[in-house]
């Protein structure tokens, strides 16, 4: 197949290679505008286009796709269907209708649950056991399509944000080549999906990181690796920031002989500290520090960090 292919970020260079494998041609690469990156601001190609440049495909990068001569560009390229992976933009009724198998986005999540920009880290963030990729036929809305393929992987216990993304990217890898062949061949049949199963979810902010310590437990570990590595989850101790890499939540029976509980501790508190971790007080139990990182300070077991520093029960973190 012909094949225009939509994406920008990292999720997506692995689909674009697998189709290259597969021995499709791609005529196209449309990927968002370069942009200023570092303390320069030099403005850098996105992940997507880099890959594009290794393999000699043009690349198109329009400001907005919606716009008529940007589309007129579009219909140049040839294609049978346009692929979308984390493109970034939103597809008007126009672009959807040019190619003849019309658009197949590549979604990192089991559609109708997590639309929207950050379906893997929320996955996490909500407890799920499972997510996975979902090959969706575009329509006009934003991941309301007809599920064309779809694919579960499960959440494990300590998933992060950046090892699911690696698994979802490599599985939307291997949809999208099993699909394309079937689409051609019409063997495959969308499924509508149950609106009445749908939720959104936004794009990621530097904001959502930092710690309610009043929240329990259990969903702020969840939160520190679902963050990871962006933007991490923070808080603040003495006056600086303090990123919390790993932690875990401590069962009523791990807590005995190590922390002594107090009821009235306000939320993030250190209860107790021992040659490994810190024991913090949450809204709903409590959790133990095991990876952290002190602004300007390298990333480190807390352990390591206690070798050199002092944390002591009844400092505050926030």
């Amino acid at each position: 197949m012909q094949i225009v292919y939509m994406g920008t970020p990292d999720f997506a260079v692995g689909p674009l290679e697998a189709i290259i494998r597969a021995g499709h041609e791609v005529t196209a690469v449309v990927t968002q505008p370069d942009r200023p990156r570092g303390r320069s601001g030099q403005l850098s190609p996105g992940p997507v286009k880099e890959a594009a440049m290794r393999h000699g495909i043009p690349v198109f990068q329009p400001a907005k796709l919606r716009k008529p001569e940007a589309v007129e560009e579009l219909k140049s390229y040839p294609a049978d269907a346009y692929v979308v992976a984390a493109f970034g933009q939103i597809l008007s009724q126009e672009v959807l209708n040019v190619p003849k198998y019309g658009c197949i986005n590549i979604h990192a999540s089991l559609l109708p649950h997590l639309r929207g920009a950050s379906p893997i880290q929320h996955a996490i963030l909500q407890g799920d056991a499972e997510s996975g990729v979902t090959i969706m036929q575009m329509d006009a809305g934003i991941d309301t399509g007809d599920i064309l393929m779809q694919e579960a992987v499960p959440i494990a216990d300590d998933e992060t944000g950046g090892s699911l993304f690696d698994k979802l990217a490599g599985l939307g890898s291997e949809l999208i080549v099993r699909a394309l062949p079937l689409i051609e061949a019409g063997t495959l049949t969308p499924v509508p999906q149950d609106e009445s199963k749908a939720d959104h979810v936004g794009m990621l902010n530097k904001s959502m990181g930092e710690i309610d310590f009043g929240l329990s437990a259990v969903e702020i570990e969840r939160r520190i690796r679902g963050l990871d590595p962006w933007p991490g989850a923070f808080t603040r101790l003495e006056g600086k920031q303090l990123k919390i890499w790993k932690a875990n939540v401590m069962s009523t029976e791990s807590v005995k002989g190590i922390i002594h509980e107090d009821p009235a501790a306000v939320p993030g508190t250190i209860l107790s500290v021992d040659k490994d971790a810190a024991y913090v007080a949450c809204g709903d139990g409590t959790l133990a520090l095991r990876e952290i990182q002190v602004e300007g300070k390298k990333r480190m077991l807390t352990a390591d960090f206690l070798k050199g520093h002092a944390l002591t029960p009844g400092m505050r973190l926030g």
